[in-house]
């Protein structure tokens, strides 16, 4: 089995509580369903910076927000995994990356 990174770009967090608390069970629900192949539920990304060689600027440029990490045995199937994860229903993406042993 392999490690696969889950990189999660836009969606949008609630405003009410009730909203959040609806997310948050979306969420658990889901990586409920993906079981014992979660190695890292990972977390939300905060205050962000981009380094480049001319300095740094602030936020990301990239978009992200947030990771997880789960092991699948091939990367069509960590990405047939992501079937269902709350960040698409928010129009976000889930980008997904086979994290190479070094």
């Amino acid at each position: 089995m392999a490690k696969f990174v889950y990189l999660y770009t836009g969606g949008q967090m609630s405003s009410t509580p009730e909203g959040r608390e609806q997310a948050m069970q979306a969420w658990g629900a889901w990586f409920g369903g993906l079981g014992s192949a979660v190695v890292e539920i990972g977390n939300p990304f905060g205050e962000s910076a981009t380094v480049k060689s001319g300095g740094t600027v602030p936020g990301a440029a990239s978009g992200a927000s947030g990771f997880s990490v789960i092991e699948a045995g091939s990367l069509e199937e960590a990405t047939a995994r992501v079937a269902g994860c709350p960040v698409l229903d928010g129009g976000g993406t889930v980008e997904v990356f086979e994290a190479i042993p070094m």
